[in-house]
């Protein structure tokens, strides 16, 4: 299958060079406005460099178009590729009001192609193991969770991220993936109460979501941690509890606030410490479910769900309520 990345920043790294390593999909082509970052990407992988969309489409005819680009652009992109007849992989969030997404939505439809969202948290082997056992029953019925994911400010590579018009902050970029795991696990969200404490280097949020079913869940994000990043869960139930960490994968724990091994030209990507990358097992599935026209683990009307719980923590920072839904 032919595919094309645009966007070449760090997300584009891993979808680009995830593609080029797969027997069953074809990397054609990378795009960015930087045509040196285009071109260095395009030489890891060894694939073509374009600084234009339309150019890439023209020349390559790539069948699924990948985006990473950042959030303010994905509209826009994707409104760009559905018109041109390509499938389409999005990053997260789908975008960064619900009109946008629905317009997306509505456009992939129209123009007969299939639209994915990049939650890769449903493909963390460990998240999945916890959506298993809770679907079995083996917690019992369900109770409260918290979960917490806590990293560096991406803000400090790509400054675009500290402006909450084009990132919608630590809640729409990075907490959305603990959002869209609790309703996976537990169903519709019935109320959200949020609290946010942001300064130019810090963005610190926590969220409680009451479910229909009964449950609740405390959600705990930060951008502007000195140590790398990491993320942990509790789930509990009336008959047991379920508990995933990060970090409890190494003995000894260093946090400082250099990482020299790290290119600083990017925000830091999530790892899971499993033998396969989650990122590899989402694109892969993605993928199948172009060839096979099948249901995908997470969906276009999932993301927008995931995008308007995460908006109303927003409505409910601004007016000091909870917000029903």
């Amino acid at each position: 299958m032919r595919v094309a990345v645009v966007g070449c920043g760090g997300m584009g790294h891993v979808h680009a060079q995830s593609f080029a390593g797969m027997a069953d999909a074809e990397l054609v082509g990378v795009c960015d406005i930087d045509a040196e970052l285009a071109g260095e990407l395009a030489r890891k992988t060894g694939t073509r460099a374009f600084s234009s969309f339309a150019d890439m489409l023209r020349e390559t005819d790539p069948q699924v178009i990948s985006i990473a680009l950042p959030s303010y652009l994905h509209k826009q992109a994707v409104l760009e590729a559905a018109e041109a007849g390509r499938h389409v992989i999005c990053e997260k969030p789908v975008a960064l009001s619900l009109e946008d997404t629905d317009e997306m939505i509505a456009a992939c439809r129209r123009n007969g192609v299939r639209l994915f969202v990049g939650h890769v948290v449903r493909f963390f082997p460990e998240y999945e193991q916890a959506r298993r056992q809770i679907a079995e029953a083996q917690i019992g019925e369900p109770g409260v969770a918290h979960a917490k994911r806590i990293g560096g400010h991406p803000g400090n590579a790509k400054g675009w991220f500290k402006d909450p018009a084009k990132s919608g902050g630590v809640i729409v970029d990075m907490m959305i993936h603990d959002i869209d795991f609790m309703r996976w696990i537990w169903g519709e969200v019935k109320s959200v109460y949020a609290m946010n404490a942001c300064t130019d280097d810090s963005d610190y949020a926590l969220v409680t979501l009451e479910f229909a079913n009964g449950a609740a869940a405390n959600l705990e994000a930060h951008w502007g941690d000195p140590g790398p990043f990491r993320y942990a869960a509790e789930i509990a139930g009336s008959a047991g509890l379920i508990q995933l960490n990060s970090a409890a994968s190494g003995s000894l724990q260093i946090r400082t606030r250099a990482h020299a091994e790290r290119d600083g030209r990017f925000a830091e990507i999530p790892q899971s410490p499993g033998i396969l990358s989650p990122y590899d097992r989402e694109l892969a599935h993605f993928l199948a479910c172009v060839r096979d026209g099948a249901e995908p683990l997470v969906t276009a009307e999932d993301a927008r769900e995931a995008l308007r719980i995460a908006l109303a923590a927003l409505e409910s920072i601004r007016t000091g309520k909870a917000v029903l839904l």
